[in-house]
């Protein structure tokens, strides 16, 4: 006959298994949204019998909301280093199946993303076996690297302008040249120990 200490065992760990799976059927929206400090990890449940509502970011609980009476509506919250406003819209579409649409600053996610990759211009690279992600946000001149705003020095040269930095023991230096073309604009290349980096498609 099993002890009792068993029994309490069994039905702990029984318990945990029911709000585990309680917990991953409402899970209802994944998204992954790529910021100048890296690629932050959104996740919304929505318990369409309750009306609970659980925002993750990064695996991180940032909204818990157990009972609530309208099922649509929005939650707003904030994402990385600069707490970007992220806003979930929760829309009814048809009967008990609704529709959950990611904002970022007011934006929809795509648009965002858009608008992102003509403000922004991302690196992703390995030295010695460590991944770094570079971003440089084009308005400000800021340089990211892994979460990090990097501590630069600018200076002007004949063709244009040099972002130096340092990641770990290497020389970094981000190159800014006119393409000559109005349309292009500006051309930035990261160069790393004296090697071009190509840039990366988020």
């Amino acid at each position: 006959m099993a002890s009792r200490e068993e029994i309490t065992v069994c039905e702990d760990e029984v318990r945990s298994l029911y709000s585990h799976l309680e917990k991953m059927t409402d899970l209802v929206a994944v998204w992954e949204v790529a910021l100048s400090d890296g690629v932050h990890k959104i996740e919304f449940e929505h318990g369409t019998t309750s009306g609970k509502r659980v925002v993750y970011v990064d695996g991180k609980e940032e909204i818990r909301k157990e009972w609530m009476f309208k099922l649509v509506g929005k939650e707003t919250f904030t994402v990385g280093a600069a707490k970007t406003k992220a806003t979930i819209n929760i829309d009814a579409v048809s009967g008990f199946a609704y529709e959950y649409t990611l904002e970022i600053n007011g934006k929809s996610l795509k648009k965002y993303m858009e608008n992102r990759s003509k403000t922004t211009n991302t690196w992703v690279l390995s030295l010695g076996g460590t991944d770094y992600r570079v971003v440089l946000e084009k308005d400000t001149m800021d340089v990211w690297c892994n979460g990090q705003k990097m501590e630069t020095a600018g200076e002007f040269v004949e063709d244009g302008t040099e972002t130096h930095f340092s990641v770990g023991d290497h020389s970094c230096c981000i190159k800014a040249v006119s393409s000559g073309k109005r349309k292009e604009g500006i051309i930035h290349t990261l160069i790393v120990d004296d090697r071009e980096i190509p840039e990366a498609v988020e």
